[in-house]
């Protein structure tokens, strides 16, 4: 019963033997590219589809990357908060300017005399905070650095050490030399 209408055709003698072979072959042949042709469509679509999926995938690794490093950043900035705000030392009563560079900008904390030293033999350090500056100890700038090294401003002594051949090593500084 595959083909009712062909076997009556040839019992009637309208068609021959040979015409309706080839009538079976060529409806084969349209099925069978019908059957391609839909499945390279859905192979398409799969593929559209996949494609979105890793696209996806991607965006989302993306996103989680970005929130991971911002949610770091955070976690830093809370640490190097924490270190300043329990190590700064009090310069409420400061009386004496010292000058120190932060960028290209020539900027000025008012601290004790004390201080003024520490911060000049460099076992004091000067650390951004907030929308100002603090004085902490040069122990905790140099864990500070080690997290955030934008924070600290100042951590150098003033006067450095020469080597041998320095042509003003017989030549010493004022002690009471402020810039």
């Amino acid at each position: 019963m595959a083909n009712a209408f062909g076997d009556q055709f040839l019992k009637a003698g309208l068609v021959s033997k040979a015409q309706l072979d080839t009538a079976k072959k060529s409806r084969n042949k349209q099925q069978k590219q019908k059957q391609k042709q839909t499945l390279e469509v859905v192979d398409e679509a799969a593929g559209a589809a996949r494609q979105a999926a890793a696209d996806t995938v991607a965006r989302d690794r993306e996103l989680t990357r970005r929130q991971t490093e911002a949610a770091e950043r955070r976690a830093i900035q809370a640490q190097v908060r924490q270190l300043v705000e329990l190590n700064r030392l009090p310069r409420d009563d400061g009386e004496v300017g010292y000058n120190f560079q932060d960028g290209t900008a020539i900027r000025k904390v008012f601290v004790t005399q004390e201080i003024h030293e520490k911060l000049g033999r460099g076992l004091l350090a000067i650390a951004r905070f907030d929308d100002g500056y603090e004085v902490i100890p040069s122990v905790v700038a140099e864990k500070i650095m080690l997290r955030e090294p934008s924070c600290i401003v100042s951590n150098e002594p003033t006067q450095q050490e020469h080597g041998e051949d320095d042509p003003y090593a017989d030549y010493q500084v004022p002690d009471d030399l402020m810039w």
